[in-house]
C-alpha cells in the first residue's frame, strides 16, 4: 500500500498512532429456500432460542456500557432490548415464517432490513443514524439464529487502531481503551451511536472514509487525526514527530476544557447565557449534567412513539417526562410536543402519502387535527410539570393562529386536570419553535401569545433557502450562516427582548463553535446542542466580552454571503486568541 492522507468525518476528537487492526466482519449466508409447513414449529423454536440469547447478550453489553460510558449510553441498549421485545418486530418475523414459509434466519434478515431501510431514508440525521442500532440488533439476532458466536472487540493484547467498514454500538462499547487507541470506519457520521460513544469514552474516531478498509493493511502503522478527520497511512518520521507533539497539546487542552463543566456560561463583562442540551430519551440527561448543562432546551418526544404498535398512553409519557424533570432538579426542561410527519413516520399512526411531506401534514398541524393525541400528551406534560421546571414548546408554527388554537386547547386540558384535582404547574411557560420563515418574520405578532422562542435552524435553513439537505447536488447551498438566516435570527431575538421574553436556539447552529460569538452578539439567551458540544461553546463564551461580540455580530450582518461570514467568524476567533481544540 502507498502512503495516503485520507479525509473523513471527525467523529470523536483526539490523535492516535498505532498498528492497524482491520476488522473484517463475516458475511452471513442466509438460506432463502422456503420451508415446508411441518418445519415451521422448529423454525419458531429456533427464533425463540435466538431471541433469548440475544436478550442475554444485550444485557451483558448494557452492563459493560454502564461500567465504561455511564447510564446515558447504557440506556442505548435498553432501547435495543425494547426493540427486540417489541411485539410488532417479533410478529413481523413470525409472520414471514408462518405465512410466507421463510426460515427463521431469512425472516429475521428481511424484517431487520426493512426497519434499517425505513430509518436510513429519513431526512433527519439523528434519526437516520438510528438505522445503525437496528442493524446491530438484526445482525446479533441473525448470528444467534445461525448458531454463530457473538463478535467481540475486547480480545487485544497490543495497542491498535481498529479499521472497519462500520462499528455497531455493541462493537464500540466492547472496545478496550487500554489497547484500542482509536477507530476509522468507511461509513457513519457525527451523530451515529458509534461516534457518540467514542466521544464519551474519549477514543478518537474518524468516520465516513469510504473505503479505508481497502487502503490499509493489517499491522501497518497509521496516524488517526480525530480533530481534522484524517487518516494517514505509512507516515514518515516528520509526520510521526509532528503528530506526537499535536497529541500532547490536544490532551492538555482537553484536560483544561473539562474544567468548564463546573463554571457558568458568563462573558468577562457579565453577560450570562444558558448552555442546554437536546435529548431524545431520559437516559441522555446524565451527559447533560456531567457537562455542566443548564437544562434541556429540546426534548424530542417522538422517540416515545417510534417503533410502537400503539400510541403511548398518558401514563407512559408522564413517567418519561417526570423522570427527566426530576433528574434535572429544577433546571429547565423544554418538552417539544409531537413532531412527526416529513421524514418521521410512525407504525402506530399511519400518515397519508403526500407529494411533499415536508410542506404537508406534520407536527402541530397533526396535533390540532387529532386532538385526542394532543390531549394525551399535554396531560402527561402538565402532570410532569409538578415535578420540575417544565416548559412546553409547539413545533412547526407558521403563524399566530396556530399558537392561539394550541393555547386554547391547552387551557381546556388544564381545566380538566383542575376538575380532577391533579397537580400541575399552573404557571407553566409555553413557547414555539421558530423554523418557518413566516414565524420569524411575524415574531412581533406571536410574541404576546408565548413566553419564549426557540429557533430550529435546521428547518429554518431548509425552508428559507429552499434547500433539501439530503440532495447532494445542492447540499452546498445549505448555509446556516447565510445573511438571510442571521437576519431572521436577529429579528426573533430583538422582538422577544422588546416583549420581555427569551430566545433560545436548538438547531445544529447552536453547537457550532464558529457561530458562537456571532450568536452571542446577536443576543441569544440560550444555546441548546448535543451534550458533547457544550463545554467548547461555553469556553468560547467565557473568553469573549459581550460588548466585543455585539460589534462582531453587527459587522457580520453587513456581509453579503455565507462564505464571507464564515471566513470573518474564523478570522475573528483567531484574532481573539480563542483556542477551539
Amino acid at each position: 500500500m502507498s502512503k495516503l492522507i485520507i479525509q473523513g468525518i471527525a467523529g470523536a476528537q483526539g490523535i492516535a498512532i498505532g498498528k492497524a487492526f482491520v476488522y473484517a466482519q463475516q458475511k452471513l449466508i442466509v438460506d432463502t429456500r422456503l420451508i415446508s409447513p411441518e418445519k415451521m414449529a422448529g423454525e419458531l423454536e429456533r427464533l425463540a432460542t435466538a431471541m433469548e440469547s440475544t436478550r442475554d447478550q444485550l444485557a451483558h453489553v448494557r452492563a459493560k456500557a454502564l461500567e465504561k460510558a455511564g447510564e446515558e449510553h447504557a440506556s442505548i441498549f435498553d432501547a435495543h432490548i425494547a426493540i427486540l421485545e417489541d411485539p410488532s418486530f417479533l410478529d413481523d418475523i413470525k409472520g414471514l415464517i408462518e405465512n410466507d414459509c421463510q426460515t427463521a434466519a431469512c425472516a429475521v434478515d428481511n424484517v431487520a432490513a426493512q426497519y434499517v431501510t425505513l430509518f436510513s431514508e429519513m431526512e433527519d440525521e439523528y434519526m437516520r443514524e438510528r438505522a445503525a442500532d437496528l442493524k446491530d440488533i438484526g445482525g446479533r439476532l441473525l448470528r444467534n439464529v445461525l448458531g454463530l458466536n457473538p463478535l467481540e472487540l475486547d480480545q487485544f493484547d497490543d495497542e491498535v487502531i481498529v479499521i472497519a467498514h462500520d462499528l455497531t454500538p455493541s462493537d464500540t462499547v466492547s472496545l478496550d481503551k487500554r489497547y484500542v487507541k482509536g477507530f476509522a470506519v468507511n461509513i457513519g457520521g457525527r451523530t451515529s451511536h458509534a461516534a457518540i460513544i467514542a466521544r464519551t469514552v474519549e477514543v478518537p474516531a474518524v468516520l465516513g472514509l469510504g473505503d479505508i478498509t481497502e487502503k490499509v493493511q493489517d499491522g501497518e502503522i497509521v496516524i488517526l487525526d480525530g480533530i481534522n478527520g484524517l487518516v494517514i497511512t505509512q507516515p514518515n518520521e516528520c509526520q510521526l514527530d509532528e503528530y506526537c507533539k499535536l497529541a500532547a497539546k490536544y490532551n492538555a487542552a482537553r484536560d483544561e476544557l473539562k474544567k468548564m463543566a463546573t463554571l457558568p456560561a458568563v462573558t468577562p463583562d457579565g453577560r450570562h447565557v444558558e448552555i442546554a442540551a437536546n435529548i431524545g430519551v431520559p437516559g441522555d440527561v446524565e451527559a447533560v449534567l456531567a457537562n455542566g448543562g443548564d437544562g434541556v432546551g429540546l426534548y424530542r418526544t417522538e422517540f416515545l412513539y417510534m417503533g410502537q404498535d400503539q400510541l403511548p398512553d398518558e401514563e407512559k409519557q408522564f413517567q418519561a417526562y417526570k423522570a427527566v424533570a426530576e433528574s434535572l432538579d429544577g433546571k429547565p426542561l423544554i418538552i417539544r410536543t409531537l413532531d412527526i410527519g416529513g421524514d418521521k413516520e410512525l407504525k402506530c399512526f399511519a400518515l397519508p402519502h403526500e407529494p411533499n411531506p415536508f410542506l404537508g401534514w406534520r407536527a402541530i398541524r397533526i396535533c390540532l387535527d387529532r386532538r385526542d393525541i394532543f390531549r394525551t400528551q399535554l396531560r402527561a406534560i402538565l402532570r410532569a410539570s409538578a415535578y420540575g421546571n417544565v416548559l412546553i414548546m409547539y413545533p412547526m408554527i407558521s403563524g399566530v393562529g396556530e399558537v392561539r388554537q394550541a393555547n386554547a386547547f391547552l387551557a381546556e386540558v388544564k381545566e380538566e386536570l383542575r376538575q380532577d384535582s391533579i397537580p400541575f404547574d399552573k404557571n407553566i411557560k409555553v413557547g414555539i419553535m421558530v423554523e418557518i420563515p413566516s414565524a420569524a418574520i411575524t415574531a412581533d405578532i406571536i410574541a404576546p401569545e408565548v413566553d419564549f422562542f426557540s429557533i430550529g435552524t435546521n428547518d429554518l435553513c431548509q425552508y428559507t433557502l429552499a434547500v433539501d439537505r439530503m440532495n447532494e447536488q445542492i447540499s452546498g447551498l445549505y448555509q446556516p450562516m447565510h445573511p438571510a438566516i442571521l437576519r431572521l435570527v436577529k429579528n426573533v431575538i430583538d422582538v422577544s427582548h422588546r416583549h420581555g421574553k427569551f430566545t433560545g436556539m436548538c438547531g445544529e447552529l447552536a453547537g457550532e463553535p464558529l457561530a458562537a460569538v456571532i450568536l452571542l452578539g446577536l443576543g441569544l439567551d440560550e444555546f441548546s446542542m448535543s451534550a458533547s458540544s457544550m463545554l467548547l461553546v461555553k469556553k468560547i463564551i467565557r473568553q469573549v466580552s459581550f460588548k466585543a461580540a455585539k460589534e462582531i455580530a453587527e459587522h457580520a450582518l453587513t456581509l453579503q454571503t455565507a462564505e464571507q461570514i464564515n471566513e470573518y467568524a474564523a478570522q475573528t476567533l483567531k484574532e481573539l486568541g480563542l483556542n477551539l481544540d
